[in-house]
């Protein structure tokens, strides 16, 4: 099983892509922002953005929501989730959404096959997955012959677990993948018995520990730099709304830095998104992710990524970082000195 074609399918099947907008109440914490808004407003823009796994990933997203941060730069951002990366870019290029969360290997995947999307900003540069597994699994090599439980193939932990299995000396070949739709289903099939192992996220790694399961590798500490999740837009649609896209990034980056600043408003955050409810969970998630949301939200190592995928398709290979991410946005704020302002 490989990308490319789930990939393709997906581009051509975007009708059938879905999303579901988070309930409007905000979290019980006061929202009072933690640096100045533009002081001229901008045009008001209404932007549809996806986000995708059930996972923390998603914090600063949510967390500039909720502090009001994109209404702060007169965006009226409205969440959908559709829950693949690959998914994602097909809903971008069929313009259902402005903006996605995606990855860095399906998005050097679709660009291979000609599509007009880049990467403008990182989430985080590091696998933020554990690989859990039931007692019986040794180690990494000990998942030879094994069934692993991943969302959808091409999507960040299936990517997760590739990158387990290749820090083992195992290929994809080696293993049986089984796609599971949600993150929080591999650990119910983790429960059930149906799975060996699974390549999940904060906060489901935290709950498999709870549940007595073994953690083989926690990627986000012992693996490689890799932009794991990534903010993405068409080229089209970044060409013409290049303001938009400053003011954006401008937005979620102080929603990263209110989450990592304040811990109550973050885990608030958190359990209205993903629903958690239990404390010692939300804390954990709030812990792990604090660590690892990228600010200034520069992409890095996807260098690494287009060998990874030049490997297998053939196409990618001649294919340069710039052909991938577009950091002008990034660098302007930084260049502005907006993120030396943060958590003042």
């Amino acid at each position: 099983m490989r990308r490319l074609p789930v990939l393709a399918i997906a581009l051509l099947l975007v009708a059938a892509c879905g999303g579901t907008t988070p309930s409007a109440a905000s979290p019980a914490v006061s929202a009072a922002p933690t640096a100045a808004a533009s002081a001229t407003p901008a045009p008001r823009v209404s932007l549809k953005v996806n986000w995708t796994a059930l996972t923390g990933a998603n914090s600063g997203l949510w967390t500039a929501v909720e502090a009001g941060y994109f209404k702060d730069e007169s965006l009226d951002v409205e969440l959908v989730n559709i829950n693949s990366s690959s998914r994602s870019i097909a809903a971008l290029i069929a313009k259902e959404v402005q903006i996605g969360f995606s990855d860095g290997a399906n998005t050097v995947q679709a660009v291979s096959q000609g599509a007009s999307v880049k990467l403008f900003q990182s989430v985080t540069n590091h696998l933020v997955f554990s690989i859990m597994a039931t007692q019986s699994v040794k180690d990494l090599k000990d998942l030879k012959g094994k069934k692993i439980g991943i969302t959808t193939i091409g999507s960040s932990t299936h990517t997760a677990a590739l990158q387990a299995l290749k820090l083992a000396g195992l290929a994809q070949s080696d293993v049986t993948l089984v796609p599971l739709q949600e993150v929080p289903n591999i650990l119910a099939a983790l429960v059930a018995g149906q799975i060996d192992a699974g390549s999940v996220s904060p906060p489901t790694n935290s709950r498999a520990k709870a549940s007595g399961f073994k953690e083989l590798i926690n990627l986000a500490t012992d693996g490689p730099d890799y932009p794991s999740v990534a903010i993405a837009a068409t080229t089209e649609y970044m060409s013409a709304n290049a303001d938009v896209m400053k003011r954006f990034v401008k937005a979620y980056s102080r929603g990263v830095d209110r989450f990592r600043r304040d811990k109550a408003f973050g885990i608030a955050s958190i359990d209205k998104y993903l629903k958690i409810g239990d404390p010692a969970i939300l804390d954990d998630t709030w812990t792990q992710f604090s660590k690892y949301l990228e600010l200034p939200p520069y992409v890095k190592g996807i260098d690494a990524v287009i060998v990874e995928v030049a490997a297998t398709n053939a196409k990618a290979a001649s294919l340069k970082p710039a052909d991938i991410f577009e950091q002008t946005y990034v660098k302007q704020l930084d260049d502005d000195g907006f993120f030396k302002t943060l958590g003042k």
